[in-house]
């Protein structure tokens, strides 16, 4: 069944933070990136929310399709302005760690049980924990549960679209070679719930990357790193690929990659756990 929202209840969740976003929920669009930034060059104030059922378009990095079915994705944009001359750097990966926050605050991952499900302590715990790639993908178990897409509006690099993908369950004609990959959510849980679970963080981390920038974030951030200090490999559209040590990222949100001795800062590019061969 296609995920449903309802606006009052999401306010609900939110209580008097509600008065913060503008939500409105379409059945369908080609990218809800794509509506938002249009609504925004309008007009459209901050913290408008635009929460799609299906998306016919949707984007990820690098040009990719974010594939999206009613029920199977709970997929939103969310648009911010922030003070003139706050630096963009980082805002993805404190956009991550909002959303591992809120993912871990509905207790869908290790040691956060959702109430009323009956399950017991150790049923609980045997879920794993969400984890972040850099700079925005959303895994556990290794694979891709979900994907972060920033987009500045044009002329206003203080003012960004905030894209959020999260996989509810994978789609039976998911092909093969994604499925591999991909994850979903290991419970079940309700759009209105988790929807105002992310828009909750959302509202506390863009807050603190307005007040610090990610240097104020980095060091939780790091806790839920998936390659901290292991082998990567390096792939680039402009170079060929290099194995190394990630070493995180610095307080700008570059990544720290170690090979040949030394330490870089990498701003672009896709990282891949290296092949034991």
């Amino acid at each position: 069944m296609p995920a449903s929202f309802d606006i009052a209840t999401i306010a609900t969740q939110l209580g008097n933070e509600a008065r913060r976003f503008d939500i409105d929920v379409v059945a369908e669009c080609d990218s809800t990136n794509t509506l938002l930034q249009s609504r925004a060059e309008r007009g459209a104030p901050s913290g408008s929310v635009l929460i799609a059922q299906a998306q016919t378009s949707g984007r990820g990095r690098r040009g990719r399709v974010w594939i999206s079915a009613p029920g199977d994705s709970l997929t939103f944009s969310l648009f911010w302005r922030f003070a003139p001359r706050t630096s963009p750097a980082g805002l993805s990966l404190a956009v991550g760690l909002a959303v591992a926050r809120a993912i871990e605050k509905v207790g869908v991952t290790e040691g956060n049980p959702l109430f009323g499900t009956g399950e017991t302590a150790l049923e609980t715990t045997l879920r794993p924990p969400v984890q972040l790639k850099w700079p925005n993908d959303i895994l556990i178990d290794g694979r891709k549960l979900g994907g972060i897409l920033i987009e500045l509006l044009p002329g206003a690099p203080h003012a960004a679209v905030i894209g959020i993908g999260i996989n509810r369950r994978l789609p039976p004609d998911l092909p093969d070679e994604i499925r591999a990959t991909a994850a979903a959510l290991p419970v079940a849980t309700e759009s209105d719930l988790l929807l105002a679970a992310l828009l909750h963080e959302l509202l506390h981390t863009l807050g603190q990357f307005a007040t610090s920038g990610f240097a104020g974030l980095r060091a939780e951030w790091l806790t839920y790193h998936a390659f901290q200090n292991h082998p990567i490999r390096l792939l680039s559209d402009f170079a060929p690929a290099c194995d190394g040590i990630c070493r995180g990222v610095d307080v700008d949100g570059a990544l720290l990659f170690e090979f040949d001795g030394r330490i870089e800062r990498v701003l672009s590019g896709e990282v891949s756990l290296r092949s034991a061969t």
